[in-house]
């Protein structure tokens, strides 16, 4: 398959509420999308890694010229049957995994599209649906969060995430323990925290949660291998796994009992599937989680969501419940699924942009092509 031609763009999406975390708050959601074209056939890739480097290293302004004076270069005019060798053609460039996996999510998209195959089953999934968790960031007031929560639990989610961050923490999950008792929760911390943190997290073992997600440095293993040796709730590991080397070297030194894998923070789809695979050679589950993408970014997620070993429930949210409206033509949509638990069904056909709105939205663009 012969890469023709690439188009990016760098967008900024105004979401409904802000999203506030331990790293900051997002007014707008910033992404990167990479149209790939080979012959008359396209495919789109979306990369989020938000407008500043505070989740990450990387930031979307900065992907951007990443992937246009480097990345993209390095494969317009080359033909990939994998997407392993394309990741090969952009090894030499160190780290920058969301701009990698811009041109890594469009290679498979494209992929889908030129083989017929839908990209849950090229990927290598086995079913065509799965749960969904509902999630909440740090809002105004507690009482907010309690009204919000309640809504998630009618609508029999199978599990809720909070973000916990310093000034939104054992209080929180008091009162929303308080308010309900039998709750599947666990919470996020967005690597606010440190060692040093160890009574805290002691402190919650009382709250019953499914996990504690990222508690310390993004790019820390080895402490929370002393973190996870001193609390019996389980240790989840997101923004320290960037790439399948870093999560073998999780396994090895145990650094925790799950995975939050997202395509963009790993480099693409292509590592995604590598973690997955590795993680469940060595019985650790994982879980796919999402970066606010618009549908068409959402919708590789929720293909990859769709392999074996994601089997706590994913990050994949309804379109509306962050956006006015989508940037893809078709917005993501909740279903119903056996015993009315929301989920997610894997999409016939990806979504595209829609190129008005799209437009609408770009803050840079450029085209890349032999």
């Amino acid at each position: 398959m012969k890469i023709d031609r690439i188009e990016l763009y760098h967008v900024a999406m105004p979401l409904i509420y802000p999203w506030r975390t331990a790293y900051g708050e997002d007014a707008a959601i910033h992404s990167v999308l990479c149209r790939m074209t080979s012959g008359s056939v396209d495919g789109w890739g979306e990369s989020t890694p938000l407008a500043a480097p505070c989740y990450s290293p990387e930031w979307a302004g900065g992907v951007f010229h990443t992937v246009s004076e480097w990345l993209a270069p390095a494969v317009v005019g080359q033909s990939f049957d994998s997407g392993s060798a394309l990741q090969d053609a952009i090894s030499l460039y160190k780290g920058n995994s969301f701009a990698k996996a811009a041109l890594d999510n469009a290679w498979w998209s494209l992929h889908s599209r030129i083989s017929g195959t839908p990209l849950h089953i090229a990927l290598g999934a086995t079913r065509d649906e799965v749960p969904v968790g509902a999630d909440f960031g740090v809002m105004d007031h507690l009482d907010d969060l309690i009204e919000a929560v309640g809504g998630a639990v009618s609508e029999q989610f199978p599990r809720i995430k909070l973000k916990f961050r310093p000034g939104w923490d054992i209080p929180m999950l008091q009162a929303i323990r308080t308010a309900f008792p039998d709750e599947v929760f666990h919470i996020d911390c967005n690597s606010g925290y440190r060692l040093s943190d160890l009574p805290l997290f002691q402190a919650i073992e009382e709250f019953d949660l499914a996990m504690i997600e990222q508690p310390l440095q993004h790019d820390d293993l080895t402490d929370h291998v002393r973190l996870q040796e001193q609390i019996k709730t389980p240790v989840c590991l997101d923004e320290s796994i960037t790439h399948p080397y870093r999560a073998q070297q999780a396994v090895n030194l145990k650094s925790c009992q799950y995975v939050n894998v997202k395509p963009g923070r790993v480099g693409g789809l292509t590592n995604a599937v590598k973690i997955h695979d590795l993680c469940q050679t060595a019985g650790i589950p994982c879980w796919v989680g999402g970066m606010l993408e618009s549908a068409t970014g959402a919708s590789h997620c929720t293909a990859l969501a769709m392999l074996d070993n994601f089997t706590y429930p994913a990050d994949i949210f309804p379109s509306e419940k962050y956006y006015r409206e989508d940037m893809a033509q078709e917005p993501l949509r909740l279903v119903n699924l056996e015993g009315g638990i929301p989920g997610v069904k894997a999409f016939d056909e990806l979504p595209d942009p829609d190129m008005n709105r799209l437009q609408a939205l770009t803050l840079q663009h450029k085209v890349i092509e032999t």
